[in-house]
């Protein structure tokens, strides 16, 4: 069984459920509340699954929308530093097992970009995960610079987790199974990281990582028809000193989470370059032992094993194990 680095891995803290509560309309009801205990669990029964399945460190990321659904800004604020303070608890009681991804309130850019540095520099994380839009806002939006700018800096990994977008596209009207993980996460995910390439995130901050989960939410599959289009598309004055690949296939990294299929896996490693896919579970909302099987059996090379499961994982998020 080869060792693994998981970075998908959530947690809950007792005062973040009623936000992750907005969630329940995206799962069948009776599910609703079984991820909860493995959630909140920081011993014997998440040490276990990952003992059973190969997984040396998981980095754990607060399941979401967390304080991106809080209209307060400095209740926020305060909350975010909160749970980070809890989880950093968590992990000094096991710290060769686990890590941490920081939650930070957008709202307020320079305070998000201030809590990023202190999780980074004093709580030792390893970079932050933000749940979708926060009010209808992305991260291309202008008042961000200043926490791109300052994640560049630390050289801290955003991960952007799908979350609900603000409205509620016609699209789905009468299909509420495509609301949510099954088809619409994924959709709202891709747009939000396509509107961070066009908006010259990357080419301002070139040192910015983005990590998506799921395999890149179809980008990789569809990087030849991004360029395509960008040639013709209405672009309001936008413009790219390289085509949109280039900073995909240099800025984006993606994890394996949620996805146990070799076609997109190749997929990915093919667009995107072996050094950029790094394997993760989604615990506990997919089965650990189907992803680590998936990992450990997939028909490739096992020098890219090794760098999917362990190595890349080690260098993105600065790892010192």
């Amino acid at each position: 069984m080869i060792k693994k680095i998981a970075l998908e891995e959530h947690f809950m803290a007792p005062d973040f459920i009623d936000y992750w509560a907005e969630t329940f309309g995206n799962i069948s009801p009776e599910l609703s509340d079984k991820a909860l205990g493995a959630l909140s669990d920081f011993g014997a029964r998440r040490l276990d699954d990952m003992d059973k399945n190969g997984i040396e460190f998981a980095v754990l990321g607060l399941a979401g929308p967390g304080v991106q659904a809080e209209k307060d800004t400095a209740l926020a604020t305060r909350r975010a530093r909160e749970v980070n303070d809890f989880l950093k608890r968590e992990i000094d009681k096991n710290p060769k097992r686990y890590g941490g991804l920081a939650h930070v309130a957008v709202q307020d850019a320079k305070g998000a970009a201030d809590e990023l540095e202190r999780c980074v520099k004093q709580l030792g994380f390893s970079g932050v995960m933000i749940n979708g839009a926060t009010h209808g806002m992305y991260l291309d939006d202008p008042s961000l610079e200043i926490f791109w700018e300052r994640a560049a800096a630390l050289k801290a990994p955003v991960y952007i987790h799908p979350n609900n977008p603000a409205d509620h596209p016609a699209m789905y009207a009468g299909h509420p199974e495509l609301w949510g993980p099954m088809w619409s996460w994924g959709v709202e995910t891709a747009t939000h990281a396509m509107r961070i390439v066009t908006a010259g995130v990357f080419e301002r901050h070139p040192d910015a990582t983005l990590i998506l989960g799921h395999m890149g939410e179809a980008i990789p599959f569809q990087m030849w028809r991004i360029d395509s289009r960008w040639t013709i598309a209405n672009r309001q004055g936008r413009s790219l000193k390289e085509p949109p690949s280039h900073y995909i296939a240099k800025n984006i990294m993606v994890t394996t989470s949620g996805v146990c299929s070799a076609e997109p896996l190749h997929c990915a490693v093919d667009a995107l370059g072996a050094g950029n896919v790094m394997f993760s579970a989604d615990y506990p909302f997919e089965r650990t032992a189907e992803a680590s099987h998936f990992i450990e059996t997939v028909e490739i090379d096992e020098t890219l094993r090794q760098q999917i499961c362990w190595d890349n994982a080690k260098r993105i998020l600065n790892l010192d194990i």
